[in-house]
């Protein structure tokens, strides 16, 4: 029996006070369940709260009213899932070496951090080297940051975040600065780690096609003040290729999101974004059709 391991209930954040007329209203009344083992991802306008909603989840933000539950805790609190990141622009320390900064959170999370001193040179280095060939990265380990590219960073970024083995991973557009080879090759790599070791994956991205070939859910979101709108299955089987994304069952479903995007981007009213939510929740073919 699968149990919730993410909660989102009646989540509003606004950035600055309540009282400040240049205050914005992020998210208003969001509501988000998400299964352990599942994977979902997060589509919508520019600025329509998708990253906000994974800062929330990921304990950056806090909300300004509602609730949010991670593993059965409330978010902030040490003892919640052990949680890997990977945002937009990877964040790399510039003095230590590739494999030394994909090996930074096994030097901070329990239970790895006690046995860092012992094993950074043995069993966590052969780890990080693993992870470095499966992204095509082998052989970088012992370059510095500032020699590799935008596109080797973010790759980099993705191990970094994948190497704790975490219960929970929160990506933030992981491939918007690879190519589309890359990308496509990588999305087969994430996918594959999922079928593994089934962590909870929250994924926010631009790429329909990269929501649809990675989610078994895609939630769709409004404009500012973000909401989610629509909560669809994508049951397409596993594992997915690339050829598969140009069957036609695939492409009805992309250009439905595109529809319903094109759609979220109008504002919503105050009277609107007051009221709950109620997003449907359908199979993707149904909805494609």
């Amino acid at each position: 029996m699968t149990r919730s391991l993410i909660e989102l209930s009646d989540v509003t954040l606004r950035y600055g006070s309540s009282d400040n007329p240049e205050a914005t209203l992020a998210l208003a009344r969001t509501d988000l369940v998400i299964d352990e083992g599942d994977f979902v991802a997060l589509v919508g306008p520019s600025g329509c709260g998708k990253s906000t909603i994974l800062k929330l989840i990921g304990g950056l933000l806090a909300p300004s009213s509602g609730g949010v539950i991670v593993n059965g805790r409330e978010v902030g609190d040490p003892r919640r899932a052990r949680i890997g990141l990977a945002f937009q622009n990877p964040t790399m320390l510039p003095w230590l070496t590739i494999r030394d900064n994909v090996m930074m959170p096994l030097k901070i999370v329990e239970p790895f951090r006690h046995e860092y001193r012992a094993k950074k040179k043995g069993e966590f280095a052969e780890r990080a080297e693993a992870l470095l060939a499966a992204v095509g990265l082998k052989g970088f380990g012992n370059k510095r940051p500032w020699q590799l590219s935008g596109g080797m960073l973010q790759r980099a970024s993705l191990c970094r975040a994948l190497i704790h083995e975490p219960q929970l991973l929160l990506l933030d557009e992981p491939f918007g600065a690879l190519d589309q080879f890359t990308r496509e090759e990588l999305w087969a790599t994430l996918q594959q780690l999922w079928m593994d070791k089934r962590p909870t994956v929250l994924l926010v991205t631009h790429d329909l096609r990269e929501a649809a070939y990675l989610a078994n859910r895609i939630c769709v979101m409004s404009a500012r003040p973000g909401r989610i709108l629509e909560d669809r299955v994508v049951d397409f089987p596993r594992p997915r290729n690339v050829e598969m994304s140009y069957a036609p069952a695939f492409s009805e479903l992309v250009q439905a999101l595109r529809m319903r995007i094109a759609e979220a981007r109008a504002p919503v009213s105050p009277a609107v974004a007051a009221a709950p939510a109620t997003p449907t929740l359908e199979p993707a073919e149904q909805e494609a059709a």
